[in-house]
């Protein structure tokens, strides 16, 4: 008798309301934890009084069913916020079940669709929630941002440029998952790479990402900040682990990258898998954990960091040092004849073109200084890294050194500190007698930069070598053309440009400006559409 009692009192509708009543009390002080519980407890309720009342008492069924749908919206509404996707999910399309167009409902379902950048299915819950007569001009809002996402998903069509000329004031403008003309394939060199399935202009998008997590902070002194880079990478491997528990999308999308460990063994993901459109958003009742040790293995292996000699942090973020994991851009592999960069603009990595890129080629960054950088420097820090590096420019710079002894001479000299205007003219004499044409050239202007650099900012230097070596100009292109688009090419160009006026000379030219130009969409890609913008960013306004 007791225990019909105890249950009667568990289903009774006084227990029902009081437990509705605070959790919805509890989800508007936005205590979501504590919110979904009751409404957990609520929902399991429901659904067994639901099955007990079957085929006796229709009326009460329906109000529990309109009960038990609005439940679930907020459920879903809670666990949105505590970016648990997946469960979100879960709940919108288990109330939509019960009622196809709850307004509340389509409405979350849409941001949730919008948080996993599902552009398309998103502006569907919003066209269907709008016809509801609660629909205010915030649906209409949330369709328009769908379709201008979608847009620049679809073409790549971004533009950052009144951003910039705006000093970056404002919020970080939102971005959109891109995927270019790319595909995952074997890497001679390494495991698995990204390869253009078509030829890619200097400054193309290649792809825009948004990172799984990112953590960031300002670095004090040399203690101090190996401290606090230790603090950024436990709480980066925190919300990393999160968001794969959250999210079994994302969890999908971590588990396929490498832990480093027999690379030749592991699939050939489909890029598909990568859009999130096309992916499909299957429930995971398992939630199979990673696994901590495999986890942490992912995340040294392809963890990036925003301060990289290959990426650019433009906007808020450009003090902070930065680390973040972005799966599609972890398949790049390093190439010290690099041939794109990443831009990082709030939380997305946007990957670009630094040079021209033919169809069939691996997509390559740097992930280390590759710019002044001889090969024995080179191979250090790839050991560093945990690689060797096989590249056409380690292959060249080998054989010539191990066939030339000057070459080893000339690299302990440089050591020894020589006059670095008798190493340019060195170098670019021994060049001839080693009979080193074409781009090759660049690849050993580019080994030995430092002192390239060096003699071009000197005037003295300049007055006594300037006609025995090439000019800055030739140096720059020949470099560029090899390792893609550099910074500090950049800044060398400008410079030149800057110094010439300043000398009296008449305005620049106009195939002077544009070379800078085209160096700028090198370090910067093309979401900077506008010269005033790029030139602000060079430095030439």
């Amino acid at each position: 008798m007791g225990g019909e009692q105890f249950e009667q009192k568990e289903g009774s509708p006084e227990l029902l309301q009081s437990l509705r009543s605070k959790a919805t009390e509890l989800l508007f002080r936005e205590e979501w934890e504590e919110s979904i519980q009751l409404y957990t407890k609520f929902i399991d309720l429901s659904r067994t009084k639901i099955t007990k009342l079957a085929g006796s008492d229709p009326d009460s069924i329906h109000k529990l069913k309109k009960s038990l749908c609005l439940a679930l919206c907020n459920r879903a509404e809670a666990r949105a916020r505590l970016h648990d996707s997946s469960e979100a999910m879960r709940d919108c399309d288990q109330a939509l079940e019960i009622e196809n167009t709850h307004f509340k409902t389509l409405l979350c379902k849409g941001k949730v669709l919008l948080g996993l950048s599902k552009y398309s299915s998103a502006l569907e819950c919003f066209k269907t929630a709008l016809l509801d007569p609660q629909a205010s001009e915030s649906v209409t809002e949330y369709m328009e941002k769908c379709k201008k996402l979608e847009f620049k998903a679809k073409t790549g069509a971004f533009d950052l440029s009144d951003w910039i000329l705006s000093g970056f004031r404002g919020i970080t403008p939102e971005l959109a998952e891109f995927i270019g003309s790319v595909e995952i394939k074997k890497s001679e060199g390494s495991g698995r790479g990204l390869f253009a399935t078509k030829n890619i202009v200097v400054g193309t998008l290649i792809l825009v990402t948004r990172a799984v997590a990112t953590e960031r902070g300002i670095l004090g002194s040399e203690e101090s900040g190996e401290k606090a880079q230790m603090i950024m990478w436990k709480n980066f491997v925190e919300e990393v682990t999160k968001s794969v528990r959250r999210c079994d999308r994302t969890r999908r999308l971590v588990s396929s990258l490498s832990t480093g460990e027999e690379e030749e063994k592991l699939e050939i993901p489909d890029i598909s898998l990568f859009r999130p459109e096309e992916a499909s958003e299957t429930y995971d009742d398992s939630k199979q954990d990673l696994g901590m040790e495999k986890l942490l293995s992912i995340l040294d292996v392809n963890s990036l960091v925003e301060d990289a000699v290959s990426a650019k942090v433009i906007g808020k973020n450009k003090e902070y040092y930065g680390v973040g994991l972005w799966t599609l851009a972890s398949f790049i592999n390093h190439s010290c004849v690099p041939n794109a960069r990443r831009v990082h603009v709030g939380d997305y990595a946007v990957v670009h073109a630094s040079r021209d890129i033919k169809a069939g080629e691996e997509i390559t960054s740097a992930y280390f200084d590759v710019l002044s950088s001889p090969l024995e420097k080179r191979k250090e820090m790839a050991e560093s890294w945990g690689f060797s590096c096989k590249c056409s420019r380690c292959k060249f710079e080998s054989l010539l050194s191990v066939a030339n002894q000057e070459i080893r001479e000339f690299e302990m000299g440089l050591e020894r500190g020589v006059d670095a205007g008798n190493a340019v003219y060195t170098v670019e004499e021994g060049m001839k007698r080693w009979k080193v044409k074409g781009k090759d050239k660049g690849l050993l202007r580019a080994s030995y930069w430092g002192v390239y650099e060096e003699v071009y900012n000197s005037e003295r230097l300049m007055r006594r070598w300037g006609r025995k070596v090439p000019t800055m100009e030739v140096v720059v292109d020949s470099v560029c053309d090899v390792i893609g688009s550099d910074e500090r090419l950049l800044k060398m160009l400008v410079e030149g440009m800057k110094q010439k006026k300043n000398g009296g000379c008449s305005s620049s030219s106009i195939a002077e400006m544009e070379k800078v130009l085209k160096l700028g969409k090198g370090v910067y890609s093309k979401v900077v559409s506008k010269k005033k913008a790029m030139k602000t960013l060079v430095g030439l306004e």
